[in-house]
C-alpha cells in the first residue's frame, strides 16, 4: 500500500515546501541559499559525551579492587573469602526441589513469553503468602517482582528520592546504596555503627543528620558487611526515630532469617504500626542461587501513609525493563513452599561453624579484633594499625595479604569504614581453617609491639 502525502506551498527562510507523508516524517525541501563553503565551514564534528549519571555512577568495592596489586603467592593456592556469593566453592549447592521446581517450570512451556513488568500476579500473591503474617498482612498487589534484590533497591531509592535530596545509609554498609543514590543525584548521609555494640546504630548519630531534605532511611538486617542481628527492642529503637521525624524506611532484608540458634530475625514490618516499609529481599543468599536474579519488594503502609502514589511510581520505574525471569516467576510456589526446612538448616549450620572457627582462631592473634557475628555470611575484622606500621591502610594490608598468603580478604574501605576487612564465611571448612592459619602467619611476620610511652621512658 503506498503511503498518501501532501505539499504546502511555502518560501519563508528560503524553504520551497514541505512534504508530509503518512508516516508522519516531514522532510523539507530547501533552496541553495547555504553556499557550499559555508556547508563545509559548518559540517557537523563528532562530539559524544557519556550522560551525566554514568559519570556519577561509582561501585567502590570495584573501584577499590580493580586497583589493588592482586598477586597470590604462586607457591600457596589462592583462598577468596572476598566474593558475597556463596556458590564460588560448590559446597553450598541449592535443594533438589528448588532445581525440580525450575524444571517443571520450563517443562510446562507455560513461561517463555513476557510477564508483567510487576510480576505474573499468581508469584506476586505466592510471595506476599510466604512473608505474611499477622502484624504485617501482605496481598499480591503488595508485591512488587524484581531482577534481583540489586533492582528491589534501585526501585525504591528511585520512588522515594529525587535529585538532591538526601538518604540515610549504615556506616559500614552494602555499597549498591552509594552507587545508586550518587548516580541519580542523590545524597548520602552516613550513620555510624558500633562495633563494640555488635553493631548496632548510633541513635544519637543517626538522628542528627536527619534535615528536611531526608526522604528515606535504610535498615539493613542482617547485615552485610557486618554479620550482625538486631533485636527487636533495637529495631523498635529504630521505628521510633523513624516515626519522629516521618520517614519511610527502605528495609534490606536480603538476608532475612538467615540468622544463628539463639538469635531471632524480627522484620521490621512487623514491629511497626505506623511507619511505612519497603522491604527488599530475594532467593539469592537464603536458597542460594543468586545467579537467578529473583527479587521483590513487600510494600507495608498499613497506615496509608504512601497512599496510591508510590506504589504506581514503583510500577511506573518497573516498565523500564519487562521485569525479572519468567521461568524463576513460575517455579517461585513451589520454590518457596517445598523447600525442606532441613536445607535452610544445613546452610546456616555451615555458616555459623566457619563463623566460630574464623572467630576463635582471629581473637587470639595479636593486633586483628573479629567482630563476633550472628548470621547473615561475614565477619568483620578490625586491623590495630599502630602494631602493622608496615602498612598504610586496611587496603594495603589486605594487599599484601594477598601477595604473601594468596588469602583475599576484602578491605573495609570499599565501606566506608577503614582499618577493617570483610571476609566471606561460605567457604568449605578446611579452607576456612587455611585461610585463618594464614592470617596468623601474615600478621605474625608484620606485627610490631607498640613503642613505649615517650613520658615512660623519662621516667
Amino acid at each position: 500500500m503506498e503511503s498518501k502525502s501532501c505539499f504546502i506551498q511555502s518560501k519563508e527562510n528560503g524553504v520551497q515546501g514541505k512534504r508530509i507523508h503518512g508516516n508522519g516524517v516531514h522532510h523539507a525541501a530547501k533552496t541553495g541559499s547555504i553556499k557550499p563553503a559555508e556547508q563545509k565551514a559548518r559540517k557537523p564534528r563528532w562530539n559524544i559525551r557519556a550522560s551525566e549519571m554514568s559519570r556519577n555512577t561509582l561501585n567502590p568495592i570495584r573501584a577499590i579492587v580493580d586497583c589493588m596489586k592482586l598477586t597470590p603467592n604462586p607457591d600457596k593456592p589462592m583462598i577468596a573469602l572476598s566474593i558475597g556469593d556463596p556458590t564460588v566453592f560448590g559446597n553450598l549447592p541449592t535443594d533438589e526441589n528448588v532445581l525440580q521446581a525450575m524444571k517443571n517450570a520450563i517443562d510446562s512451556h507455560k513461561y517463555n513469553g513476557y510477564a508483567p513488568s510487576v510480576g505474573y500476579m499468581q508469584s506476586r500473591e505466592s510471595v506476599a503468602k510466604f512473608y505474611s503474617c499477622p502484624e504485617a498482612p501482605l496481598e499480591g498487589k503488595d508485591v512488587i517482582l524484581t531482577s534481583g534484590c540489586s533492582q528491589a533497591i534501585d526501585l525504591a531509592i528511585s520512588v522515594l528520592c529525587n535529585p538532591g535530596q538526601n538518604i540515610l545509609a549504615p556506616c559500614p554498609g552494602f555499597s549498591l546504596y552509594k552507587t545508586l543514590a550518587v548516580s541519580l543525584g542523590i545524597q548520602v548521609k552516613l550513620y555510624n555503627l558500633q562495633p563494640e555494640k555488635c553493631w548496632e546504630i548510633d541513635l544519637h548519630h543517626l538522628e542528627s543528620l536527619i534535615d528536611e531534605k531526608t526522604t528515606c532511611l535504610i535498615v539493613n538486617n542482617p547485615s552485610n558487611p557486618c554479620g550482625s542481628v538486631y533485636s527487636k527492642e533495637h529495631l523498635q529503637q529504630i521505628l521510633a526515630v523513624a516515626s519522629r521525624h516521618c520517614i519511610p524506611i527502605l528495609a534490606d532484608e536480603i538476608y532475612a532469617d538467615m540468622v544463628f540458634p539463639g538469635c531471632g530475625f524480627h522484620s521490621l514490618a512487623a514491629l511497626s504500626t505506623d511507619v511505612p516499609i519497603l522491604s527488599c529481599g530475594g532467593l539469592a543468599k537464603r536458597w542460594l542461587v543468586p545467579g537467578w536474579r529473583m527479587g521483590w519488594i513487600l510494600i507495608h503502609d498499613r497506615a496509608q501513609a504512601f497512599g496510591p502514589e508510590i506504589r504506581e511510581g514503583l510500577v511506573k520505574l518497573s516498565q523500564r525493563i519487562l521485569g525479572p525471569c519468567t521461568i524463576v516467576q513460575g517455579a517461585l510456589d513451589c520454590i518457596l513452599n517445598n523447600t525442606p526446612q532441613d536445607f535452610y538448616s544445613n546452610t546456616i549450620s555451615l555458616i555459623q561453624s566457619n563463623s566460630q572457627i574464623c572467630y576463635n582462631a582471629l581473637s587470639t592473634i595479636p593486633g586483628l579484633s573479629p567482630v563476633k557475628p550472628s548470621g547473615a555470611m561475614y565477619l568483620m575484622v578490625g586491623i590495630e594499625m599502630k602494631h602493622f606500621p608496615s602498612f598504610q591502610s586496611d587496603v594495603d594490608f589486605t594487599e599484601r595479604l594477598v601477595t604473601e598468603q594468596s588469602v583475599f580478604c576484602l578491605p573495609a574501605t570499599a565501606f566506608d569504614y577503614p582499618n577493617f576487612f570483610r571476609i566471606v564465611v561460605t567457604v568449605p571448612q578446611h579452607m576456612m581453617v587455611e585461610a585463618c592459619g594464614r592470617i596468623r602467619e601474615f600478621c605474625q611476620a608484620h606485627y610490631c609491639p607498640s613503642s613505649p610511652d615517650r613520658n615512660d621512658l623519662d621516667q
